[in-house]
This record gives C-alpha cells, sequence and structure tokens, in this order.
C-alpha cells in the first residue's frame, strides 16, 4: 500500500507518527511511505521585493525545520519514508499530490499548526476531505 502521510510539524504530526508506531502490525510492515510538507508561498509582492534566492531559501529553510524533527521520530518508529515538500496552499497542495501519485491512503493530523482551530476539525483537514478522493485516515 501506498501510503502519503500529509504533516505540518504540530503536535498532530507527532500524534499521527506515535500511532503508527504504535500500530506497526497494521500500517508499517510491507507499506511504502511518503512524507509530505506544504509551505505556505511568499506573497507575490514580498517575494518580487526579496528576490528568487532568498525566497527559494525561506522555502528551503522552512521545510527543513518541520521535516528534520518529523525524520527523527519516524526513525525512531522504525519508519522508512521518502520526503518531499512543496510551496502552496496545504489543502490543494495534499489532495492534489495524494491524487496525482496515486496514493492508496493519505493519513494526517486532524489539526495543525494554524492560529485560529475549528471545534472539530482544522480547516485544512476540513478542505482536504472535501477536495480528496483517496481514503483520508484523521489522526487526533
Amino acid at each position: 500500500m501506498k501510503i502519503l502521510l500529509a504533516v505540518d510539524g504540530s503536535d498532530y504530526t507527532k500524534r499521527m507518527i506515535s500511532y503508527l508506531g504504535a500500530h506497526r502490525d497494521l500500517w508499517v510492515t510491507g507499506h511504502a511511505f511518503t512524507v509530505l510538507h506544504i509551505v505556505l508561498p511568499v506573497p507575490h509582492r514580498a517575494a518580487a521585493f526579496a528576490g528568487p534566492d532568498i525566497v527559494h531559501a525561506y522555502y528551503e529553510d522552512d521545510a527543513r525545520v518541520v521535516l528534520e524533527p518529523v525524520r527523527a521520530q519516524l526513525a525512531e518508529q522504525g519508519i522508512a519514508a521518502e520526503v518531499v515538500h512543496k510551496v502552496g496552499h496545504p489543502a490543494d497542495e495534499i489532495a492534489s499530490y495524494a491524487e496525482k501519485g496515486k496514493f492508496d491512503l493519505l493519513v494526517m493530523g486532524s489539526h495543525g499548526v494554524g492560529a485560529l482551530k475549528n471545534l472539530v476539525m482544522g480547516s485544512v483537514a476540513t478542505k482536504v476531505l472535501a477536495k480528496c478522493t483517496v481514503p483520508v485516515l484523521l489522526v487526533r
């Protein structure tokens, strides 16, 4: 099974990885994992002012800050994964990547790092559920 793990570095990302490790018999053996992190785009005017080198460095740094701890936690759980980051709006990019990559399952935390929280689910999780045709497992 091809499994996509959408991560943002939040506590819910940590819970999701812990869940996978705690249920190794169901999730880890025989599956191919890809970790996806979406970096929010720099506004057009700011990007034009800063220049492409600074913007690119920002994207790489943002991804590194999120993905290094995720890699470490996955390693602790014995989960090998390909790691990818993209620039864009999280819900759109996650749903698109899951479908284009022909993943069998998308796993993500129910909430992210956003300042505004919905009562039941985060706004990105809600939008991904609405847009994505790939089955989604939300970990709370």
